[in-house]
């Protein structure tokens, strides 16, 4: 009887302690988020802004994964976009609620039009961008990168590559944020250019190497 009392507690104490294991996805989130820390995209776990589709395509449903970076020296207007067939298009220019500071968002048209040209394993899954004086934020669903229902190509030794071109991208953006129409004509065509090409995977791989260079401009 005893022996049985001993297997019965040993068996409880195991399942409470697999009870307590994170899971797989948890896992994986974890290190993808732990990352991007490192990499300095500063992520978060944030409710989704109202003026974003969220959850079943709902405006402010759900949680949504905050990566962003702080710029010094960087003066850009207050501003947001959406991502729109993988494209970045202007949100019109209201009372940002979401601030705190009770801010106006101008309607800025620097990064109209503009390519995501992120990894197709972040792409598909990023919602909008947004820019305030030295800080420019991206929300996208990062609990979809590691899920295999939605990342079946998931790898743990890709995470940081990809995170590198989200970064240099961001610093791409926040460069177009400050150029001049002209210039961002020029950039239009350049990124139009890229999306065409078919060394468009090569130009994600270099574009992450060449993250620290774009940190000099700024």
């Amino acid at each position: 009887m005893g022996i049985w009392i001993a297997v019965a507690i040993v068996l409880f104490v195991f399942g409470s302690m697999m009870a307590l294991k994170p899971s797989g996805i948890d896992q994986r989130l974890d290190r993808l988020r732990m990352t991007a820390r490192r990499l300095e995209l500063n992520p978060k776990l944030v409710a989704c802004p109202d003026w974003i589709k969220g959850k079943d395509n709902e405006y402010g449903r759900g949680m949504l994964g905050q990566y962003g970076l702080v710029l010094d020296n960087v003066q850009m207007p207050h501003t947001r976009y959406k991502a729109i067939d993988g494209q970045w298009r202007p949100d019109s220019g209201v009372a940002d609620s979401t601030s705190g500071s009770g801010g106006h968002v101008s309607t800025s048209f620097n990064l109209d039009k503009v390519a995501l040209a992120l990894p197709p394993t972040i792409e598909p899954f990023v919602k909008a961008l947004l820019i305030k004086a030295n800080s420019i934020v991206i929300y996208w669903e990062d609990i979809a990168y590691v899920r295999p229902a939605t990342n079946p190509a998931y790898k743990s030794f890709e995470i940081e590559a990809d995170l590198l071109i989200l970064k240099a991208q961001l610093e791409q953006w926040a460069l177009q944020m400050q150029a001049s129409p002209r210039s961002r004509a020029n950039n239009i065509n350049a990124n139009d250019s890229s999306v065409n090409s078919p060394h468009k995977n090569s130009t994600h791989k270099n574009s992450g190497i060449n993250s620290k260079m774009l940190n000099k401009s700024f």
